[in-house]
């Protein structure tokens, strides 16, 4: 124990606080998810995780986001089965349709899209690959998450007359 009398100085200068990713990605990680989360809720989430994963280096953390990532496709499962509501069906809907501009990158369905990153988010979990496989996988990943959002995300409802339409032109048979 130091007393008045002695040459010891305090070390105030040598503190270590987080870097930003890391109180990023910790918040992140702390973000609940739930039930209470509509579509794009769970879309940005998706994003969100998987922006985190494609710049971080970590195992660890890696590790976490992959699993918070997966949670997230798992919750977008029921959210493609469930109807959409009317504050997403009017954000997804547009007065005069130009159906050229709404196609997406890929002619597969949501379902499917989810089922291919779900199942690239698993390869990671697995760390079964080399370090540079896995680059490559979460590169397909990022891509593959954001063709996915931007899908889903794009309007797909005009406003007719008689009602909503498909901006392809079709009638609405059902919201997804």
């Amino acid at each position: 124990m130091a007393n008045t009398n002695t040459t010891t100085t305090a070390r105030t200068g040598i503190v270590c606080l987080p870097s930003v990713n890391e109180t990023a990605i910790t918040s992140l990680l702390k973000t609940p998810l739930g039930a209470h989360l509509d579509l794009f809720q769970i879309l940005d989430s998706c994003q969100f995780h998987v922006d985190a994963l494609i710049e971080n280096d970590d195992n660890t953390e890696c590790m976490a986001l992959c699993g918070r990532l997966y949670a997230a496709l798992e919750m977008l499962k029921f959210a493609l089965k469930a109807p959409l509501p009317a504050h997403l069906i009017e954000r997804l809907t547009v007065d005069v349709a130009e159906p050229d501009n709404y196609r997406g990158a890929l002619s597969t369905d949501s379902e499917t899209l989810r089922e291919y990153c779900a199942a690239l988010v698993m390869l990671l979990l697995q760390r079964q690959q080399s370090p540079e496989q896995s680059e490559h996988i979460t590169g397909l990943l990022f891509e593959l998450i954001n063709v996915l959002v931007e899908d889903l995300k794009t309007p797909r409802f005009v406003r007719t007359d008689g009602g909503l339409a498909m901006t392809s032109g079709e009638a609405v048979p059902g919201i997804h």
